[in-house]
């Protein structure tokens, strides 16, 4: 059998069924796909490849899928910090993403992201932002997996200047990315608040028809929920069940505001939920119940939210963060073990955006998305289960090998595929544009 890659790292974590944890395996890839996993002395018995790399300290995992994200906003990283949701909304970024936001911000602002995301082991991102079709261009250029958001809000922004012209601009996106390798586009609109029920409807028939997921923030906040019981009569929830919104396709970021009856609703619904710990509690938006959900089976994703409210795009910190509040929520140390807090960064995260059968977890047949991270560090020395150290020591730092679909896009920690020092640059003059007077 011949091979294009073969990688022998120390231990394996390929997300299974059983959340094995391997020691002496092999992960043969082919035409950027994953060929084969077997125990390493009989990969070297039974395969040659054109390249082999043997990665000793080294644990082996799937890409990490970042499920909420608003990639431009890193240019945001910082701008307004300690805030409540709405004030910062209102008094800080909406106001900045009116100046500023076009094209050439999008721009800089997702290859920054990119860049961020793909050093720390991210390898598929799940996006909302005004003018996608950039982001998509970036995600593309790079050699990174995404699925784009069809962006809809109410009202006139630069990009748009209104929900129908929203709409038309997200479907000419998707007809462009129909049958590209990685880019997936899918409807973003921005929120229950932020989105009327004619567009809403609208949304549910065309999803529908395209058979694309709908990514909304939805129950982030108490303040969302009251207002939505005031102007509707209805929870957010239940108002977009009443739409036809609540099922498979459905990819809730937050949820933070949860009663058991929803939870109930939503597995049997099939619908997704992703959980952003950090975002969450910076801007102290509430506590999802994590644990509630996984046990009633709703799926579960893990995503970092944007960096103007992160201010990271760090999912290794989001695993450790989700792991251990969860314990805090649920009372119990047993609530989220580190092989749940993985499978969310991972094939949950896949699930969520329709991708499972092709990427989330290292099995023949699917797409090699790989990451290694090298555990020689004193941070995760001495190591008895390298799971564990993953979400629970481990940083970002350590990962030093990223593939995507076969291509190398980091190599030894470094980028392959994009201008680090340009990137960074254009970051810094866009700092001296946005600070504050």
């Amino acid at each position: 059998m011949h091979a294009d890659l073969l990688i022998f790292p120390q231990w394996l974590l390929p997300v299974d069924a059983q959340d094995r944890e391997l020691r002496d395996h092999a992960v043969a890839v082919a035409d950027g796909r994953i060929l084969a996993v077997l125990p390493a002395p009989e990969a070297r018995r039974s395969i040659t490849a054109a390249r082999v790399l043997e990665l000793p300290g080294h644990v082996l995992i799937p890409g990490l899928v970042n499920a909420h994200t608003h990639a431009a906003m890193t240019l945001m990283r910082g701008l307004a910090d300690d805030l409540p949701l709405m004030t910062w909304l209102h008094g800080y970024i909406w106001p900045t993403e009116t100046r500023r936001v076009d094209p050439r911000f999008v721009g800089d602002g997702s290859r920054l992201a990119v860049l961020e995301m793909l050093r720390g082991g991210v390898t598929c991102f799940n996006d909302m932002y005004f003018y996608p079709e950039v982001t998509a261009q970036v995600a593309a250029d790079a050699g990174m997996r995404a699925l784009i958001g069809m962006i809809v809000v109410d009202l006139p922004t630069g990009y748009a200047d209104g929900a129908d012209a929203y709409i038309a601009k997200g479907l000419a996106l998707h007809a462009h990315y129909r049958d590209h390798p990685l880019i997936r586009i899918g409807f973003a609109p921005h929120s229950p608040y932020a989105v009327s029920d004619a567009p809403l409807e609208r949304i549910r028939t065309l999803a529908d028809e395209l058979e694309v997921p709908v990514h909304i923030h939805l129950h982030e906040t108490r303040d969302e929920v009251v207002a939505s019981l005031r102007d509707h009569g209805a929870r957010p929830l239940a108002r977009l069940e009443a739409l036809g919104l609540v099922g498979p396709g459905l990819v809730a970021a937050h949820m933070t505001q949860l009663d058991d009856a929803e939870i109930e609703h939503l597995a049997a619904a099939g619908a997704h939920v992703v959980h952003c710990p950090e975002s969450n509690l910076k801007l102290a938006s509430g506590f999802c119940p994590v644990a509630r959900l996984l046990a009633a089976g709703v799926n579960v994703a893990l995503g970092t939210d944007g960096a103007a409210s992160n201010n990271d795009l760090d999912l290794l910190a989001e695993m450790r963060t989700a792991a251990l509040l969860a314990k805090g929520v649920a009372g119990s140390a047993a609530a989220l073990p580190a092989a749940a807090a993985l499978r969310m960064a991972t094939l949950n995260g896949a699930r969520a955006l329709g991708l499972e059968r092709e990427i989330g977890s290292i099995e023949p047949g699917k797409a090699a998305d790989l990451v290694a991270l090298d555990l020689r560090d004193a941070n995760t020395q001495p190591l008895y289960r390298a799971v564990s150290h993953l979400v629970y020591a481990a940083g970002r730092h350590q990962v030093r090998q990223v593939w995507v679909q076969g291509r190398q896009v980091i190599r030894d920690g470094a980028p392959t595929s994009l201008d680090q020092e340009a990137v960074i640059a254009a970051a810094q003059a866009w700092a001296q544009r946005l600070a504050p007077a």
